[in-house]
């Protein structure tokens, strides 16, 4: 649900051998609220020797020339961002190497590598390592029977893992854009310019290989609830479930790249102190005492009723969704089944007319309030934690995962309506606390405004962003999406 300079990727172009001198769901965007390095005069330095990564054999050893300047005080210029000097880690003077992830040691260090980039970050929670695990196993990602991954580390010179990445191409989306476009993701990396670009480029050398001609990143061979976007605004909260969460810096290693924003995921917060605008309450009152409505939660309704009842709504709402395809019964089942462990029958809203579903609200308990507790490890003794505190109630807010309204009853108040109801009876219960709507692309300026009507604020902004290998192709934003 729910910036970027120009120039940022100018500098790889045009400047003559400019030195670089820092070193250092469901478908959210929907209708709710749910090196020192030479830069030669060429887009990107390609990597020495041959790129052998589908055979898993490693790159050649990358050899970083120490240069006479690599000495001299830190003088500024026009690409320079701020930073703080004891935090930059240079490792452009050693041979870094990047292996493919071909076995299960290699497996296991990608998987692990998070651990070090964030041993002093007390916000940090890690993604669950079975929800990771997932993306790139066949057998329960259906998008590598057509689609592609791969997955690399970056080991420093004394073979300590430094970074990791990866790519793919999604084929149900690879396609629809103006260019065919790949992703990266599972991006992380020292502080340190040489060893992201060393990273980036193999990504993009790979996605070239099997035809595309842009990446966006970091994102997710899946859903955009998962896996998706850089953190750019808020890093002193910790991450909801399911969402990227990096250091500040990364923001700097992409942009000095060449990286623009193609679209910002906005993400709302609503505290339950917050009293609903009179105007909602009206709504909310309107809707009970017309017999053609009825509002109520999923407590008492079969999996198969709740399903249907989403999949109606939300192919009622994303109608006017670029590549939008109406939602088949046997996905919307397998998604609300994916959920139950985890529902609370509470917190899923629906709005009736003539008994057929037209509105809804659906929220689920923030799992990270308990995956916490758990070190990204769901194994049994992390499922024994789970139970533990899902029982005891430790979760105290909810995560907005879906709020979408059908066309034809848009700009009308439901939204406030479902809002009131929830206040009635899941806050004034003092069952949760406070809502988090998970993010809204800021190409849907109507659901922004829905937002911010019902008195949510955002707190906290991720990014997606786009890599044009064509340098000298005009770059443009994600469309912004209007009424049909």
């Amino acid at each position: 649900m729910a910036r970027c300079a120009a120039a940022h990727g100018d500098h790889r172009r045009g400047q003559g051998k400019q030195i670089l001198k820092h070193t250092r769901l469901l478908r959210p965007e929907g209708h709710f609220t749910l090196a020192l390095e030479e830069r030669l005069d060429r887009p990107h330095t390609r990597l020495d020797g041959a790129v052998q990564v589908m055979e898993g054999k490693s790159q050649q050893r990358r050899q970083l020339t120490p240069h006479a300047r690599f000495a001299r005080t830190h003088e500024p210029d026009e690409h320079d961002v701020p930073h703080d000097p004891a935090k930059d880690r240079t490792f452009a003077t050693m041979a870094m190497k990047i292996v493919p992830v071909s076995d299960k040691s290699t497996t296991t260090r990608w998987m692990r590598l998070p651990w070090r980039i964030y041993k002093e970050d007390k916000n940090w929670i890690p993604h669950l390592k079975q929800d990771v695990e997932k993306v790139f196993d066949p057998g329960k990602n259906k998008l590598l029977k057509d689609g592609k991954a791969m997955r690399w580390i970056l080991l420093s010179a004394d073979g300590t893992c430094i970074g990791r990445i990866a790519a793919f191409i999604n084929p149900k989306t690879a396609y629809t854009e103006k260019q065919p476009t790949g992703g990266m993701g599972f991006f992380e990396c020292i502080n340190d310019q040489a060893a992201a670009d060393l990273l980036l480029d193999t990504a993009r050398d790979w996605l070239k290989e099997h035809g595309m001609e842009a990446m966006d990143g970091p994102i997710n061979l899946g859903d955009r609830n998962m896996f998706w976007g850089l953190l750019i605004k808020d890093h002193t909260s910790p991450p909801i479930y399911g969402t990227n969460y990096n250091p500040p810096y990364y923001k700097e290693l992409l942009e000095h790249y060449g990286f623009r924003i193609y679209f910002n995921q906005l993400f709302f917060l609503r505290s339950a102190e917050v009293p609903v605008q009179p105007i909602f309450h009206r709504k909310y009152n309107q809707l009970v005492n017309d017999p053609a409505f009825r509002m109520h939660d999923a407590r008492g309704l079969s999996m198969e009723r709740i399903a249907e009842d989403f999949r109606t709504v939300y192919n009622a709402a994303w109608v006017d969704h670029d590549n939008h395809k109406p939602m088949e019964a046997a996905a919307a089942l397998k998604l609300v089944k994916a959920m139950k462990p985890v529902m609370d029958p509470r917190l899923v809203i629906f709005i009736r007319h003539h008994e057929r579903p037209v509105a809804m609200y659906i929220s689920l308990p923030e799992l990270n309030e308990i995956f916490k507790h758990v070190n990204g490890d769901l194994n049994w003794w992390g499922k024994l934690k789970f139970l533990w505190y899902k029982h005891t109630g430790a979760v105290k807010t909810m995560t907005g995962i879906v709020f979408g309204v059908a066309k034809e009853f848009q700009g009308k108040g439901y939204e406030g309506a479902l809002i009131v109801h929830a206040e009635k009876h899941i806050v004034d219960k003092k069952l949760y606390r406070d809502t988090v709507l998970t993010w809204i692309g800021d190409f849907n300026p109507r659901m922004v405004k829905v937002c911010e009507n019902l008195g949510a604020v955002n707190y906290r902004t991720l990014a997606t962003y786009r890599y044009l290998f064509d340098r000298n192709k005009p770059f443009e934003r994600h469309p912004i999406i209007e009424k049909k």
